[in-house]
């Protein structure tokens, strides 16, 4: 069962297309990265410029590489929410021009729960119940996944994301954009000398990072000189420990059998190699190319989405603020 999956919920126009929910036949994506440098962040309405030139030619381009046909398909997956309006309506109703021509079913879906579909194209056997822990620049989330489709929410970030964090502790060292990778750069060589607070909000596991960020502002604004690497590195391990501890900790609550990491920060280094190391449970991460925005997470899901009769109608509408809920 061959799935085409189309994302286009930020920066990233992206289409692929994955057979049985697990094997990614195609997986190409056109980034924007560089033309929202030069502003220091994403620009939507220029995103969704973007998306509108590059969405045909990146279709074509997953359906050749994945050597397929439209009679090959057996239906369209697209992301539906969260994310920017302009950018998700390009995708959706590119999704549903498709699906009317071509006679194919529509799966709308979710893009976080796409993120953790990013772990079934490891080629690891995932077993439930699992943790995810979901880190993006608009989310800091700790899922609960006691099988496909039934999910809890049981921590969530109160403030700033940890995407989000990075993204504004790179804007006030200078580093540029976007925040994660430059972070991790200038860290590499730096020591985590930096005394920064760590919020752990005992009683809950939402996560916060306001106050790591406002720490850093107020270092960086009393202090004329600055070694940019040990500020980097030492805002970094704060938000890395704090991420791990929560999720290793929440994973024993729950007696769960794995711990899936998921989101564009999963990308982070640190965080990968500390949560492989620190936590007790087999830990299943996506290769660096999974972890950013793409539409083989969202062909997965689209497949498990579908095979449980979770089909949209040509009333699909995108939702900006679209959450995960249990199905």
């Amino acid at each position: 069962m061959k799935i085409l999956g189309i994302e286009t919920s930020c920066d990233e126009t992206a289409a692929a297309v994955v057979e049985d929910g697990t094997k990614m036949l195609s997986n190409e994506i056109a980034s924007q990265v560089e033309i929202h440098a030069r502003y220091g962040g994403i620009v939507p309405e220029v995103a969704s410029r973007q998306h509108t030139l590059s969405i045909i030619p990146i279709i074509r381009a997953a359906m050749l590489k994945a050597d397929v046909k439209w009679p090959d398909l057996s239906a369209i997956a697209v992301t539906n929410g969260p994310g920017l309006a302009g950018s998700l309506l390009t995708g959706v109703n590119a999704a549903k021009a498709i699906a009317l021509a071509q006679s194919l079913p529509l799966v709308g879906v979710n893009h976080l729960e796409g993120h953790m579909y990013a772990n079934w194209l490891t080629g690891n056997e995932l077993k439930f119940p699992l943790i995810c822990l979901i880190v993006s620049g608009g989310h800091s989330d700790l899922v609960l996944m006691k099988g496909h489709g039934d999910y809890s929410l049981l921590g969530r970030t109160r403030d700033d994301a940890a995407g989000e964090a990075f993204d504004k502790a790179a804007r006030l060292l200078g580093l540029g954009y976007p925040g994660g990778p430059v972070i991790q750069k200038t860290a590499e060589s730096g020591k985590t000398n930096v005394p920064l607070p760590k919020s752990w909000i005992k009683g809950t596991n939402d996560f916060s990072f306001s106050g790591i960020k406002s720490s850093l502002l107020r270092l960086v604004t009393e202090n004329k000189e600055i070694n940019k690497n040990d500020f980097a590195a030492s805002f970094q391990a704060a938000v890395v420990d704090v991420l791990v501890t929560k999720t290793i900790d929440v994973a024993q609550e729950y007696n769960v059998r794995q711990i899936l990491l998921a989101g564009g920060v999963a990308a982070n280094k640190p965080l990968r190699e500390t949560l492989t190391a620190r936590s007790p449970f087999p830990v299943i991460i996506p290769p660096f190319i999974l972890c950013t925005d793409n539409a083989a997470m969202i062909a997965a899901c689209g497949y498990f989405r579908f095979r449980a009769g979770q089909v949209s109608d040509m009333a699909l509408d995108v939702i900006p603020n679209l959450k995960l809920a249990t199905v």
